[in-house]
């Protein structure tokens, strides 16, 4: 089936959804799902697929999350861990860019395989997979008012408010919380956490001391442009105050600052505030984001830890200070008559971009929330989990995986010590890891039988830090909605849904649990591999000192790199007779057995044979 809509017919229907309902809605829907984030939207997407009728529900006015409010420089390391719903997004930006501007155009290339969309390009693209399947029912300006549940724990119905403040109720078989905050289950009365543990609570090395409330620090991921006829140089925004930001005036004398904006193809510094990211967006555009240990910081931690259990109030007020931080220090270092002429001249290079969020002064309506609520589910999801086992060169084996990542532990910090601007962030970590695999468990509340939370999923403040990206929360979505139809088709808790029988849905639509190198969505072999890895057989082909675990490829460009070394399949290799005996076991403890396992020349023959034989006898 062609999954591609021309661009005009696309263009038309996304205006027809601006702030409102594809159609009118009904007030029974087999999945609800609150939170058009890009798990939302992966998990409305693979219910729709399915048959199943949904109820997509985003509170502000854009959907998609931060990768359509700016966030189009994505967090992963190597493009062989993009799988699933994620990489069927990306193939579609690349689509895109492709119709509209040939296929050996540098929008094309600079796309770097759709991964890195224009905003306007990600909002397209996520409508038009919402435009194939009238299944599904999009809600945009729709908070969540309430949420009824039965003393069983059971959601019966969640009572959201139109634009205009009228309230309308809808009632679902299953729930799935796809907010970043994780307001879905918060209102249920499923138990979160809000703040770090300390070391001694999971044994976790990157964990501080003691335990707090202080939450990563969020910051906008603004869209700059250096294109003159483009380029719109931001105004003061509301409640501005010079005052704010004279000391940057002493940073820049002292020479602790030396730029407000740094393009990263020069490399990493500390000395300035805008980081533009590399490699940059189609169309001259730049995904900017805060600068890591720099002297000055777009994120404000110190005022983040109100926003997680705040009401509308506390986060428009929080929102606010942060346009004002991040966009009054825009305006101030471009305008302000005691900014040095070259700093002044830098900083005006660049500007927010004319075609990019032109309802809301070509700014992002959502804030990076990058850390908020965690649901204290089935399982967490620590260190633990991302840490090397033995000598192994693969991370800990998960036999109950429904996903996986490729990016460690990873924060931007939690708190901040001295003044604003001259002061420093507190909290800070960036560790390696080999790519890792995510347990069923993380996104399964402990009582709720009917809901599922891929996005403010389980996990220490620590695992959150790498699971806290958008290819594995699209991952975690897609799988939520594999796991919502069984259970409904079933009759059963999510609780009670088989892992394995969700892995079997995942890898039959190319959506991995494991990492393989050498065989990717498109191979003939892929799920064959991705069964036998999810029952372990790829752990153990190969080991690594401990100080070279989470070792990359070689370096592609900014944050990217070729293949993780030592994770392939190799499925021409012949099958010595140690692995053999090895398989073999492995095999027969599940259940698999046969003369076309012990026949077997080579490694793929041996996982060809047994899937085979797997699938025969179910």
């Amino acid at each position: 089936m062609n999954r591609f809509v021309p661009i005009a017919m696309l263009a038309a229907f996304l205006f027809s959804l601006t702030g409102a309902a594809a159609k009118e809605p009904s007030n029974r829907y087999d999945v609800i799902v609150i939170g058009a984030t890009p798990c939302g939207i992966a998990t409305a997407v693979t219910a729709g697929r399915a048959g199943k009728s949904v109820l997509l529900v985003e509170p502000t006015s854009r959907f998609g999350g931060l990768v359509t409010n700016g966030l189009s420089h994505p967090d992963f390391h190597c493009f062989e861990a993009l799988t699933g719903a994620y990489k069927e997004f990306n193939d579609r930006v690349m689509a895109y860019y492709t119709e509209k501007y040939g296929a050996d155009s540098p929008q094309v290339k600079t796309s770097l395989g759709g991964t890195h969309g224009e905003p306007k390009v990600n909002l397209l693209v996520y409508q038009q997979m919402l435009a194939e399947l009238p299944s599904v029912t999009l809600l945009t300006e729709h908070p969540l008012d309430q949420v009824d549940v039965a003393d069983d724990h059971t959601i019966r119905s969640v009572t959201l408010r139109n634009p205009q403040g009228e309230k309308i109720t809808a009632y679902g078989k299953v729930f799935v919380d796809g907010t970043y905050e994780g307001d879905l289950m918060a209102a249920a009365g499923v138990p979160f956490a809000v703040g770090r543990e300390g070391k001694q609570e999971y044994g976790e090395s990157l964990a501080p001391d003691e335990a707090d409330d202080c939450v990563q620090g969020y910051n906008f991921r603004l869209t700059f442009t250096d294109q003159p006829e483009n380029r719109v140089y931001p105004e003061p925004p509301e409640g501005y105050d010079r005052n704010d930001f004279l000391p940057l005036l002493k940073l820049l004398e002292s020479g602790k600052l030396t730029a407000a904006m740094h393009r990263m193809t020069e490399g990493h510094t500390t000395t300035a505030i805008y980081k533009v990211q590399d490699p940059n967006l189609p169309n001259g555009k730049f995904d900017i984001n805060d600068m890591s240990r720099g002297v000055v910081r777009l994120s404000l931690p110190q005022i983040n830890n109100a926003w997680p259990n705040g009401d509308a109030k506390t986060r428009a007020d929080i929102f606010a200070a942060h346009v004002r931080h991040n966009v009054g220090m825009l305006y101030f270092l471009q305008n302000d008559s005691e900014v040095p002429a070259e700093i002044q001249k830098g900083a005006r290079e660049f500007g927010l971009c004319r075609d990019e969020f032109v309802d809301n002064h070509h700014l992002p309506v959502q804030l990076y929330v990058r850390e908020a609520r965690r649901m204290k589910g089935a399982k967490v999801f620590t260190q633990d989990y991302v840490s090397q086992e033995g000598n192994d060169v693969r991370s800990r084996f998960v036999p109950d995986s429904i996903a996986m990542g490729d990016y460690g532990p990873n924060c931007h910090g939690t708190d901040h010590e001295g003044p604003t601007i001259g002061g420093k962030h507190t909290g800070e970590f960036y560790q390696l890891a080999a790519p890792y695999q995510i347990p069923y468990g993380v996104i399964l509340p402990k009582e709720h039988p009917n809901l599922l939370v891929p996005c403010a999923m389980s996990a220490s403040h620590v695992g959150f830090c790498a699971l806290r990206l958008e290819p594995i929360w699209a991952s975690l979505g897609e799988a939520a909605g594999v796991a919502a139809t069984i259970a409904i088709d079933e009759n059963e808790p999510v609780q009670q849904v088989d892992p394995a029988a969700i892995r079997q849905q995942l890898h039959a639509d190319g959506a991995a649990t494991i990492y393989v190198t050498d065989v990717p969505r498109d191979h003939a072999d892929f799920a064959a591999v991705q069964w036998w890895g999810s029952l372990g057989g790829l752990h153990g082909l190969d080991s690594i000192p401990a100080d070279q675990y989470g070792k990359r490829g070689k370096h592609l460009r900014g944050q990217y790199y070729y293949a993780f070394p030592r994770h392939s399949a190799e499925l021409d290799r012949p099958l010595d007779d140690a692995l053999r005996s090895t398989w073999l076991t492995l095999a027969a403890k599940n259940q698999v057995s046969g003369d076309a396992l012990s026949a077997s020349a080579t490694r793929g023959d041996f996982i060809r044979a047994a899937f085979q034989i797997a699938q025969d006898s179910q």
